[in-house]
This record gives structure tokens, sequence and C-alpha cells, in this order.
């Protein structure tokens, strides 16, 4: 079932889903690539005729292991293409136990609301006593009121309309990079509260349920497991530093003098606890003492983005940024990308009401300017490095692909991973093809392989990229599941394929779910065509400027060679030389109903 809701009209109703959609797409990302397809063409991201696309998958509502993600999703503010993100949040299971797989809300309200969905009844409410609160804050006291259910919000910089404010649930969790923050801010939605109390039906039922229990006994004692709790995402750090892939300064070093003071070992001797997704064993979340003594959740991306690539040490220092960009409901990886490149045009004389590298003080100011929109640099920032570099002439130290903003791998030397940026659904972010790892020959989670790194551009790559893009962006945002167990502890992905057949009652075999994978990239692909009409340039499948002119001991990427790659890539996927999938690719992927729509950039 898909509820629906009009924030302009208040009109509420509940669709049946067709199940021919169900068997092509799965769920979760391949539903909301299918609804915005169909429902939001040519339209303004910040209009009310864009639409907020609340998607669930098979793996939601039910006790499968890491299945507690979603997926937000709309027509991006911040890339004018598809966008979307998946999010940790109890709402994945108490939304499938509302009876729902989707929610759809389109118009705008013409004053803060918020969504109460219990079960069967649904309620548009008034939020006017919500605007203007954190993101925590207006979980907490929705939880006060109506007790135990899941909740997304949004904050300041969504209410804001910043172009990467994103979507926040259980105090850290975040999701929708590209904006849809500023999607739900502009329908004057603060808040989506769902409780549900039904049960998910599920087919064969024995099966599942041993399934599920045995994936749940192996994941402690799969072999990386004990470091795996230790530190989590934030062992990358260091190994990311040693490999030269950390952004230090805006992307333009490799290497940051003081890792050590926000590395693993810094998180360690200062966790307090750790969170984690819903039916999660293996918790990513690490919780410290930010330097005002609160709490702040921690992993990776976010500590590498507002720490080495601002020039801060010191990782309470970084955790304060952290919590309150949480608090605020803006990205942390864009968030940390401006700051940067704000920055380094700061240390250029381009941009005078901007702290210079290793400022923490005029960092938190500078958040707080963007994420409220104050004077012309808060405004100019809060439209993302695209916007901001273009205004300034400073695109040859702007971090983005299409728009979005890079997340934390520095990649001079790493062509497959720059591939991977160059390539993704929603523009630069790692998490559908994290080939970096595969790249250099060694995980934060294990020792060296002992052999040297040497840059190379083997078809390999390429291939490498569609085959990580088809597990990452297309199974694990379909079912919706975490990603975690098979990356970092090398869980068997032969376990997915059995749970989703139990699940539905239909026989998956994992080539089956990436060919839907396949199917879900094509039509994500032919939407940013649509979109962009003849502005489309394969040119947009291409990584930032800096990696093809600065270096790292002389290296740095070779346009030609990057080209021969996105040429392999295509080929692979079946696009052309433009990287427009063909008219053969489509009908084979059975996306038919794309080709008329796409007929005027078809070869």
């Amino acid at each position: 079932m898909i509820l629906r809701v009009n924030l302009t009209t208040k009109k509420i109703s509940k669709e049946p889903i067709d199940e021919k959609i169900l068997d092509q797409f799965i769920g979760a990302r391949g539903l909301a690539a299918k609804i915005l397809w169909d429902e939001v063409k040519g339209v303004d991201p910040l209009s009310p005729d864009n639409k907020l696309i609340i998607a669930a998958g098979p793996f939601n509502g039910l006790r499968t292991p890491s299945g507690g993600k979603l997926v937000v999703a709309a027509k991006s503010p911040l890339t004018g293409g598809y966008g979307d993100g998946n999010i940790g949040t109890m709402v994945s299971m108490h939304l499938r136990k509302a009876g729902y797989m989707a929610i759809i809300v389109e118009g705008a309200s013409d004053r803060p609301v918020y969504l109460y969905v219990d079960d069967d009844v649904v309620q548009i409410m008034s939020a006017e006593g919500l605007w203007g609160l954190s993101t925590f804050e207006t979980e907490k006291r929705l939880k006060q009121v109506h007790g135990n259910v899941g909740v997304l919000s949004i904050g300041p910089a969504g209410e804001n309309l910043v172009k990467y404010s994103v979507v926040i649930s259980q105090e850290g969790r975040a999701g929708g990079r590209p904006g849809i923050g500023a999607v739900m801010g502009s329908k004057k939605l603060k808040a989506i509260v769902v409780r549900g109390t039904k049960d998910v039906e599920v087919k064969d039922r024995e099966n599942f349920e041993k399934y599920t229990r045995e994936v749940f006994k192996l994941i402690p004692t799969l072999p990386a497991y004990s470091f795996w709790i230790r530190q989590g995402t934030m062992a990358t750090i260091e190994w990311a530093n040693k490999n030269r892939a950390l952004p230090t300064r805006n992307f333009s070093q490799v290497k940051f003098e003081y890792a050590r003071t926000v590395d693993g070992y810094a998180m360690e001797a200062m966790k307090i606890s750790r969170r984690g997704c819903p039916n999660c064993n293996m918790a990513c979340g690490n919780v410290v003492l930010d330097i005002e003594g609160k709490e702040s959740e921690l992993d990776y991306e976010n500590v590498g983005m507002l720490g080495p690539n601002t020039g801060i040490a010191f990782l309470n220092r970084v955790a304060h940024i952290n919590r309150l960009a949480d608090e605020f409901g803006v990205d942390t990886i864009s968030l940390g990308a401006v700051l940067g490149f704000a920055m380094e045009a700061a240390e250029r004389g381009a941009l005078k009401e901007a702290p210079k590298f290793g400022d923490y003080e005029g960092a938190l100011e500078l958040t707080k300017k963007i994420v409220f929109r104050q004077g012309e640099t808060g405004n100019l920032l809060a439209e993302g490095v695209k916007r901001a570099a273009e205004q300034l002439g400073l695109e040859e130290i702007a971090m983005h692909v299409k728009g979005l903003e890079v997340s934390a791998y520095n990649c001079y030397i790493y062509p497959a991973m720059a591939l991977a940026y160059g390539t993704c659904a929603i523009g630069a972010h790692h998490k559908e093809a994290w080939v970096i790892a595969w790249e250099i020959g060694s995980t934060p989670m294990e020792d060296s392989s002992g052999k040297e790194y040497v840059m190379n551009y083997s078809p390999e790559k390429a291939k490498k990229v569609v085959e990580q893009q088809r597990i990452r962006g297309g199974m694990f945002e379909m079912l919706t599941a975490c990603r975690l167990p098979w990356v970092e502890l090398g869980l068997d992905l032969e376990w997915y394929a059995k749970i989703l057949s139990s699940i539905v009652g239909k026989n998956y075999t994992l080539d089956d779910i990436y060919i839907a994978a396949d199917r879900v990239y094509s039509l994500v692909r032919s939407y940013w065509v649509r979109e962009f009409k003849g502005d489309w340039d394969r040119k947009m499948d291409y990584p930032p400027k800096r990696w093809f002119e600065d270096g790292v001991d002389g290296q740095h990427l070779d346009p030609e060679r990057y080209d021969e790659l996105l040429s392999e890539y295509y080929k692979i996927r079946g696009w052309d030389d433009r990287g427009i999938p063909t008219e053969e690719t489509l009908r084979k992927l059975g996306l038919d109903f794309v080709v008329e729509d796409l007929r005027p950039w078809l070869k």
C-alpha cells in the first residue's frame, strides 16, 4: 500500500501497489525512482510540484539483520537531478507495520505541519510550536506526545532551504544528502511520525526465521568483528591517511599531520557508548562527549570532512561541529566540504567573511551563518560548493560531482574510486561503490596487503565499480538493508537472496537482484537526462577538476585515461558515449515506458 498525502488540498488517500512494480524494482530506492519518473517531471525542486517520497523495502518491519534502513527521495534542489538517501530509523519498522511500503507527500502547506500516521489513522497536524526547533528537540517533544513512534524531522537548515539539508532521526541518523531536508522545508513539513502495530506478511516464515537466526548468530563470530566493535568506520582515518587518501584542507592535501588527534584510537579513548539502527548487532555509531560535554555520534565520513578537510584537530572540537550539524539538520559531509572550500577561498583572499584552515571557532560561527542564511556569505554557502564556486570564480577548487559535494576519499591517485564518485546515482557519494579498498588492496579492518600500490587504469576498475553499484547502490538500497556486515565483516551475500526469497515467496538469485539493480540505475540515469535535457553531457560523470591538475608526489588523474575508463563503464552498462542508456538497453531491462520520454536524446 502507498499512502499519498497532499499538503495543499489536505487530501489523504491509500493506493495499492502494482505487484509487477515490486517484481521489477523490489522496493525502497527502486520504488522511489519509479515514482519520481512517473510523477515528477520538469519541476522546480522547491516548488509544491516536487514530491517527497519515503520508501521502505521488503526487509523493513521484520527482524532482518541490519534491516533498519529507509529511503528518502525527491528531485534534488542541490543538483537538479535524482536525489535520495538512506537513513537508519525506527520509521523503517513502523511504516511497514502500519501497512505501507511508501509515503508520497505532494503539494505544500501554508503553515508548519507534521504528518502523523498511526496504522490506518493518518492526520496532518500543526507544527507551529515545533518550527525553529532542533531535530533533537523536535523528536523528543513528538515522542512525549505520541509515545512509541518513529520520527523523521528537519531542523533550521531544512526550514531555511539550505540546499544540502537532510532528514534526521534518532539524534544523529541522517539521510538525503542532495537536499531532501530542504524539500521538506519547502512544503512546511517539519516531521513525519509513524506508529505501526500490524504484522508484516512473510510468505515462508519457517525459512525466514531459520536464515535470520543463523545470520544474527554468525555476525559476531566473523574475524573482523572484535576490531569493528572497537572503532567501526573510525578506523578509516588512520588507513586513509596512510594511503594518501584523506581529504585535508579542501582536498588540497592527502595526509593530515594531526590525524592522530581525530582517529579511531582517539575516539576509543573518548567513547561512552555505541548506537545502531534497528535490528543491528554491529552498531557503527560511536558516541563521544564533545567540547561542551554533550553526546555526539561519530563515523569516518563526518570526522574526515569536519576535521582534516577543514584543518581542525582534536576530536572533541570536531564532535561539537558534528553535533550542531545534526541538530540543525545539515549534511555533515557537504558541510565539511563547504567549510573547507570557504577556508581555502579565505586563504586566497576571495572570501573575506570566512575563517582560515584550522579555525574551530570560525567554523562554528560560519556553520550558524549557513544554517540561518545570515549575511551574504552565509546565504551564498547555503547554496552548496558548486554555486558558490561559480559566483566566486573558483571552480578549480570546488569538490563536487553534479553539484553534490565529494565525501571523504581523496582520489588523485585512485581512478576507480574517482569513477565511482563520477557515476554515483546522486552525485559524489561513496556509499554506492566503495572500491577504494579493493583498489588499494587492503581495508581499515585488516593489515596491509603487503603490496605497494601502483596507479593504473585497468578496465577491471570499471567492471568493479559496476559490480559494487549493483550490490551497494542496488541490492542494499532496494531491500533496504545496511551493507556493513558484508563490507566490513565479509558476510556472504547469498544470505540476502535467501532472506528476500523467504519474505516474498519468490525465488530470487543474486543475479536476479543485480538485474533489478541495473534496471534502477538505468532508470535513474534516464531521469537525470530527462531533467537536464540537452544540457546532459558525459562531462557530468567527471570527478572534480582538482584531481586532474594538482597532485600527490607529482601524480594526479589523467583526463584521457579517465575518459577511457568512463567509456568502459558505459559499455558495461549498455549506455551510449554520452552516458545515456540505449533504447536496446532500456527495452532489455523492461523500461519500455522510459523510451518515449527519452526519445529526443536517444541515438
